[in-house]
């Protein structure tokens, strides 16, 4: 850049004011009227997205847990084990799979998370947790428990 009078100089501010302003510019494109071409105004439509962004993130991954919890405890009253139980009996085996799995399991592969519930109440009839003196012995999941016998 060329400038003629010092003066010029002191008052450009460059390429970075461009790309400060490009950058509010392009999370506003989808914006519509003023709120994405003034740069005072967009700038704090832009601020208030964001913030309504991060909140959204919190707010989806609480839904998710619920959803998740609430496909468990689904699988789980399909093949007639409580959650708690379910849970309980899968930390006795260390089988440490996280919600997200669990439900995708129950919703996508119901004969394995059969398998893991009957693992389940194996284990809970053998460590004799409170309320597992109401399930049958799975035919078909053979433990520790049932080796020592």
């Amino acid at each position: 850049m060329v400038f003629t009078t010092a003066m010029m100089l002191v008052r450009s501010r460059g390429p970075d004011e461009f790309w400060r302003k490009r950058k509010i510019f392009k999370i506003a494109a989808h914006f519509s009227g003023r709120r994405r071409n003034c740069y005072s105004i967009a700038i704090k439509a832009v601020h208030r997205a964001l913030q309504f962004a991060t909140i959204g993130r919190a707010l989806r991954k609480s839904d998710m847990i619920v959803l998740w919890n609430t496909r468990i405890r689904a699988g789980c009253e399909e093949h007639g084990i409580e959650l708690n139980t379910f849970k309980e009996g899968l930390s006795r085996c260390d089988i440490q799979l996280n919600k997200k799995v669990l439900a995708d399991l129950a919703i996508w592969e119901p004969s394995t998370f059969k398998a893991l519930s009957d693992l389940s109440k194996s284990v809970s009839i053998d460590y004799e947790l409170p309320g597992s003196e109401k399930y049958n012995v799975p035919t078909n999941v053979v433990t520790r428990g049932l080796l020592k016998k």
